[in-house]
Order: structure tokens, then C-alpha cells, then sequence
């Protein structure tokens, strides 16, 4: 009985040695796995530093973009030509609006057509509720001081729109929409039509790349997840 006390304790120690050596043999590698996988992943992303940093990587990634624009408007000359006559033809026709988009994006001024666009879709409302959310919406997005995406209007225009929107109506906003539009008829639109992505459209050339940027998130309908819009076009 004494034997078998002291006998098994030993072979409870060698299986504790064994199983202990195995663990650190198998931990082992573990850690050796782990290290090569960081290896590998860094030599990845090495060679992806190396090819973003090549000219001509972005080239082509930016000629892919240029040629993609001018595959999703197929713009015939003859269209083109009729935005020439006046801005309200320009906005009323759906490419229309997109290229002079695109344009007021290269000019750092894209609030003004996406104020204008919202304000088009507000006054469709016809839910109460849709009015109130909507118009909060446009003055926090472009009315209010410091507005992510505001609007260049006069000071009583602001003050106006400010005191009403807690009761807006569907005509809240027509004084600055109004304001917003001539802005861009008088100034925009008159540099859009000497511009290269108008004349190249009338003359039926591809279209140039265009080095465009976004200063802020755009005003979609997302941001009215249970308001349905009742205009096609979110910009």
C-alpha cells in the first residue's frame, strides 16, 4: 500500500513533465506560425505601398473613373447644346443636372445645387410630420452657422428661416432657394458653359479627368430613414 502511494505520485509527475513538454512544443509552434504570417502580411502590404505610390497606378485608376462618368451620362451633343439655353433646362434634365454637379465639385461649391435639390424634394412633401423632419434637416445641413454644408445667404434670409422652422411650412426655404438660384445662374452657370466638361460634351469629345473632391458626407435620403422622398435624385 505504501509503494503504490508513493509509486503513483511519480508517474503523476512524469505525465505532468510529458504533457508540459508537449505544450511548449506545440506552443511553440504556434508562435512560430504567428510570426510568419506577420512576416507575410508585412511583405503585403509593402508591395501595396509600392504600387499605390506608382504614377501610374493612379492614372489609371483615375482614368477608369473619367471613362466611367462619361459612360453613365451618354450625353449626344445635341442634348448638350440645349443646356446652353438656359439654366432652367440644364436643371430640369437629368444629366444635365448630374454634369453640372460635377462641375460645381471641381469649383468647391457643390452645396449650392444639393441645397437647391433638397429644397425641391421638400416642398413635395405632403406628411406633416415629412415637412417638420425635413426642414430641420436642410437648416442643420445647410442654413445654420457653421452648417456642414452651408449656404452663402444674407443674414435676414437666415434669421428669418431660423425663427420659423420649428412650425416650417412648405414654402420655408423659397426665399433662400431663390437667393441659391441666382447665385448659380449668374455665376456658376456662366463658367460651366465656357468650361471643358461642357465643351467637350457639345463637340463630342471624351471626357477629361476631373479632379474631384467631397468636403463633407452629401444630403441623401438616408437621412430620413422612415420619410419617403418623393424626388428621384439625391446628390
Amino acid at each position: 500500500m505504501e509503494t503504490s502511494l508513493v509509486f503513483f505520485p511519480q508517474l503523476n509527475m512524469c505525465e505532468s513533465k510529458e504533457k508540459a513538454f508537449f505544450k511548449l512544443i506545440h506552443g511553440s509552434g504556434k508562435e512560430e506560425t504567428s510570426k510568419e504570417a506577420k512576416i507575410r502580411a508585412k511583405e503585403k502590404r509593402n508591395r501595396l505601398s509600392l504600387l499605390v505610390q506608382k504614377p501610374e497606378f493612379h492614372e489609371e485608376t483615375h482614368s477608369n473613373r473619367s471613362g466611367q462618368l462619361a459612360k453613365e451620362t451618354r450625353v449626344s451633343p445635341e442634348e448638350a447644346v440645349i443646356w446652353g439655353e438656359s439654366f432652367d433646362k440644364l436643371l430640369s434634365h437629368k444629366d444635365g443636372l448630374k454634369t453640372f454637379t460635377t462641375f460645381l465639385k471641381t469649383e468647391f461649391s457643390e452645396e449650392n445645387i444639393e441645397f437647391w435639390i433638397a429644397c425641391e424634394d421638400f416642398k413635395k412633401s405632403k406628411d406633416p410630420q415629412q415637412i417638420i423632419i425635413k426642414a430641420k434637416a436642410i437648416y442643420e445641413k445647410f442654413i445654420q452657422n457653421d452648417a456642414p454644408q452651408e449656404v452663402n445667404l444674407d443674414f435676414h434670409t437666415k434669421e428669418v428661416i431660423s425663427k420659423s422652422i420649428t412650425q416650417p411650412t412648405l414654402h420655408s426655404f423659397d426665399a433662400a432657394q431663390s437667393r441659391v438660384y441666382q447665385l448659380m445662374e449668374q455665376d456658376s452657370y456662366t463658367r460651366f458653359l465656357k468650361s471643358d466638361i461642357y465643351l467637350d460634351l457639345i463637340e463630342g469629345r471624351p471626357q477629361r479627368p476631373t479632379n474631384l473632391r467631397r468636403r463633407s458626407r452629401s444630403f441623401t435620403c438616408t437621412e430620413f430613414q422612415d420619410v419617403k422622398s418623393d424626388v428621384a435624385i439625391w446628390l
